[in-house]
């Protein structure tokens, strides 16, 4: 059974940057694509970025596309930087792995929370003034 530990939330003004990263101690997530999902007060999970395995694309939602980078600092840690925090950025985010299936063709991805197998369980990112 895999296990995810998310870090590095926290409170931070309009325009400031926070560091998220994703771990499973003692395992390596290189051979799972990863990704990083958001949840707001009475709004479903979305899916905010991921980054495969089978050729490291990084794909993004159009919200944070061109604010977070999604990246793998080794083979145990992924991380998701995000800058220019914005007040509807505030939720819970979750990272999620997913063992990709055989069928799935080399450039398809996936920021669905249903098709991910295992799940952290949250930091808080809050952006306020």
């Amino acid at each position: 059974q895999l296990q995810l530990v998310e870090s590095g939330g926290g409170l931070v003004q309009p325009g400031g940057s926070l560091r998220l990263s994703c771990a499973a101690p003692g395992l390596t997530l290189d051979n799972y694509d990863i990704g990083w999902f958001r949840q707001a007060p009475g709004k479903e999970r979305e899916g905010v970025s991921c980054i495969t395995s089978n050729n490291g694309g990084r794909y993004y939602a159009d919200s944070v596309k061109g604010r977070f980078t999604i990246s793998r600092d080794n083979a145990k840690s992924t991380s998701l930087q995000m800058n220019n925090l914005k007040p509807e950025d505030t939720a819970v985010y979750y990272c999620a792995a997913l063992i990709r299936p055989l069928y799935y063709p080399n450039n398809y991805y996936s920021l669905a929370p249903q098709e991910y197998d295992y799940w952290g369980q949250g930091t808080q990112v809050t952006v306020s003034s």
